[in-house]
């Protein structure tokens, strides 16, 4: 389905965009990447922190690693409903899972560019009552309805090149703004020169109106000079109440987060330096009424699989947990609603490309001297490769 605009076709938008960038990086490129950019404002990082403490899993879902999962979100419906829903990048599909018990419940998509299929799906969000799943090879967004998971449409043809991460929020008109990260390369397996990272985030807002699926792109970002250059991009969150969008730089050695704001210019904020050896990946977002919370963070890696806390507020580490199982993770989304077993909320963490651990939220916050008072009528927060 198309959105409002009126331009020419998603691959010819994608091809002349393409064409554009890759003038500008020979017009204006320096060569590289820039060395001398200015120190940031950022938190600075006591890495001498305590070993993450180590929790079991509530339970992981039945692993199968051919599906290749990637990022899960969580949607709790109107009617008792409690979701896992998780991408799975090699069968072209999104997995239902009961978020109480892992238990399937279906699968949706399969492969194809048509309504309802799916072409290497990786980042999800589930929002009211609207999934949207991000298909990087389709270079698309498609939205289905919940519970009926029927497809309402696609959107972002004309400005996606290779789109991985999703965060989204409802604003206070009921529209839906989305942020997507968008890893476009120039010459493949190489990242652009930074004069031609200016379109690393990409910002739709959509809403549905007479049953019919509308969007609008509002904006593209991303800085070509200094700190918040965006080399390597897939996770994203988005904090509407503190003016923040926060993408991970998952560029090693230095992979750390920085901070956008709402509008798309750098607010000169990096955080979690040093925490991130490995890689810096899922990133969930727990809140509170009075603009407290956390953000948990994902240092993914296969020997050592960390999940860091820090102020939701001040950005200050917290402290951080391991599963027993739990390796390799990319995305993660964590629920504030209670149910079942999960009285707190709960958190889920993809293991090692086959399946989705559920960890307590109650237990973490034990762990780590977090509160758990948030949890009434409280909406789900994640982010998605």
């Amino acid at each position: 389905m198309p959105g409002i605009r009126t331009q020419m076709t998603g691959p010819a938008r994608a091809a002349a965009r393409a064409g554009v960038l890759l003038m500008l990086a020979a017009a204006c490129s320096n060569g590289g990447h820039d060395e001398d950019a200015s120190a940031p404002d950022s938190v600075s990082a006591d890495t001498t922190a305590a070993e993450p403490v180590v929790l079991e899993e509530a339970f992981l879902t039945e692993r199968d690693t051919l599906d290749n999962v990637d990022s899960p979100t969580v949607w709790n419906g109107p009617n008792g409903e409690h979701w896992i829903l998780t991408s799975a990048k090699t069968t072209d599909v999104v997995l239902v899972n009961d978020a109480a018990t892992g238990a399937e419940i279906r699968r949706l998509g399969g492969t194809g560019s048509g309504r309802g299929q799916l072409d290497r799906p990786n980042g999800v969000r589930a929002i009211d009552d609207l999934l949207f799943v991000v298909e990087r090879d389709n270079a698309r967004i498609q939205a289905f309805s919940l519970p009926s998971l029927e497809s309402m449409g696609t959107f972002g043809e004309e400005e996606l090149l290779r789109p991985y991460g999703i965060a989204a929020y409802e604003d206070a008109e009921g529209r839906i703004e989305i942020y997507v990260t968008d890893n476009y390369e120039l010459v493949e397996d190489e990242i652009p020169p930074d004069s031609a990272l200016g379109e690393r985030v990409e910002q739709f807002r959509v809403w549905v109106e007479d049953g019919e699926l509308r969007d609008e792109h509002v904006r593209s970002f991303g800085d070509t000079t200094g700190e918040g250059v965006l080399r390597k991009v897939e996770t994203i969150g988005v904090d509407p109440a503190n003016d923040r969008v926060v993408v991970a730089e998952e560029l090693g050695p230095d992979s750390h987060w920085k901070i956008y704001r709402l509008d798309g210019t750098f607010s000169g904020e990096v955080f979690g330096r040093g925490y991130f050896p490995q890689e810096a990946e899922g990133l969930a977002l727990y809140t509170c009424p009075d603009g407290g919370g956390y953000w948990i963070a994902t240092d993914q890696g296969m020997g050592e699989n960390t999940f860091h806390v820090f102020d939701r507020r001040t950005l200050e580490h917290l402290g951080a947990f391991a599963g027993v199982t739990t390796r390799n993770t990319d995305g993660v989304a964590l629920t504030q609603a209670g149910f079942g077993p999960f009285p707190a909320g709960a958190f889920y963490a993809i293991h090692n490309d086959g399946n989705v651990a559920a960890f307590s939220w109650a237990e973490i916050a034990a762990a780590l001297g977090l509160r758990t008072d948030c949890t009434e009528g409280a909406a789900p927060a994640d982010s998605a490769q």
